[in-house]
């Protein structure tokens, strides 16, 4: 961790000792909740979405303005099926990531979607479906066709033991071995333990990231980061102590958390919906999953975006 960061967190951790949570409900004014909120908004996320559940994490790190069966959220086992770091050429050839209405202040909300790929014409490209050359296949008839009064045999006729054949050139053809070959292609999946925890000092939630190779062991936090967008790796994603669970765990940094949700929700009131709070952290993690788009957590919902 650099000077800067421990310089941070110590200053944080001094504030939010020093002060209470939040009391007074700002949600659409700043993008922020109370603990009250947080816990309303996680128990809707776990009645709609059952893979996610509360946990009382360490008494010894228990916050006193949440209930204490209710410390933090958890998703566990979320298959990540490839390498955010891998796609970044796929993005340049999609068009790029695409800042959603963006101002100066840099509140704008990242998709990571691209946009449609065009070629040097301006046209899009499409890849071609002529077929180069016919493949040839031989196939011979089971049965001959050069007679059409051909008898078929009869299989009872082949009871016989005389009818074996002990040297026929196709009982006699070796097996076939197969052999793994030493670069295989083998999609090794990662899987990530997903966790949402209330922050005090920025009012918001923060998510954490745990994570194992494909043999279940716990990957080393610099190698989670190769999951992460690379526009935000080392930037918004920091290596941090865990307020709940021991040893460093990757965490999308809260510091543009409440300026992102305001923009969110200021965009949807535009369009004539008006968020409730106890949906805020299906919008959260929408958000959320730009900076992690192959870890397949689940946010899903019927939820109004209105009409642009």
């Amino acid at each position: 961790m650099v000077l800067s960061q421990r310089l941070h967190e110590a200053l944080k951790g001094a504030v939010e000792r020093m002060t209470g949570p939040r009391t007074v409900s700002a949600f659409k004014e700043k993008g922020v909740l109370t603990p009250d909120e947080f816990v309303e908004a996680g128990d809707n996320l776990v009645s709609k979405c059952p893979t996610w559940s509360w946990e009382m994490g360490d008494p010894s790190s228990r916050k006193s303005y949440l209930p204490a069966d209710k410390q933090f959220l958890i998703t566990r086992n979320v298959p990540c099926l490839r390498r955010a770091s891998t796609m970044k050429e796929e993005y340049e050839a999609a068009g790029d990531e695409v800042l959603l209405d963006d101002d100066d202040d840099g509140g704008g909300w990242l998709a990571t979607h691209g946009i449609d790929r065009v070629g040097s014409s301006g046209e899009e490209c499409v890849a071609s479906m002529d077929v180069e050359e016919p493949v040839k296949v031989n196939i011979r008839p089971l049965i001959p066709q050069d007679d059409e009064d051909t008898d078929v045999p009869d299989m009872l006729d082949c009871e016989d033991s005389d009818n074996l054949v002990e040297n026929d050139a196709a009982t006699l053809q070796p097996y076939f071995i197969a052999y793994e070959p030493d670069d295989d292609n083998i999609l090794r999946t990662r899987t990530y333990d997903v966790s949402v925890t209330y922050d005090k000092y920025y009012q918001t939630p923060r998510v954490w990231l745990t994570g194992y190779d494909e043999t279940r062991h716990l990957l080393q936090p610099d190698l989670v980061l190769e999951d992460v967008s690379q526009d935000h790796a080392r930037k918004t994603v920091t290596i941090e102590d865990h307020p709940h669970m021991a040893g460093k765990h990757a965490s999308v940094h809260p510091c543009r958390h409440g300026a992102v949700m305001k923009k969110i929700i200021d965009v949807l009131m535009s369009r004539g919906v008006n968020p409730e709070v106890d949906k805020y952290l299906f919008i959260f993690l929408k958000f959320v999953a730009s900076v992690i788009p192959t870890i397949e957590y689940d946010y899903t919902m019927d939820f109004d975006l209105g009409h642009s």
